[in-house]
């Protein structure tokens, strides 16, 4: 165990309808939720607070909040230029921090 706050990789979870939602999708748009997922649990800050702070991720993905107003709550991570997203909140806690992925969305 240890001491003060865990960095990433975060745990991440499904809600049971994003679940649902990614399953249903073809083999090709799952490989793009998977990196897309891959990139969120691996980011410092699953947030990408500040300016250009996203500017890492791979092309064809960025993030925003899902409310301009309330910049600590949901996310929301395009991928495939934008063509799918992932519908996020990180819940930053001492010990066992977690994103849970609350909706999945490929056209």
């Amino acid at each position: 165990m240890t001491d003060g706050f865990m960095g990433p990789p975060w745990q991440a979870d499904w809600t049971k309808k994003a679940e649902e939602d990614r399953d249903a999708l073809p083999e090709v748009a799952r490989t793009l939720v998977y990196a897309a997922r891959a990139e969120l649990v691996t980011a410092a800050d699953p947030y990408f607070r500040g300016i250009d702070t996203d500017r890492d991720l791979p092309a064809g993905m960025s993030v925003e909040p899902a409310q301009s107003t309330r910049p600590g709550g949901q996310h929301v991570l395009y991928f495939d230029h934008g063509r799918g997203w992932l519908r996020y909140q990180f819940t930053r806690r001492t010990t066992d921090p977690q994103l849970v992925i609350e909706e999945c969305f490929w056209q």
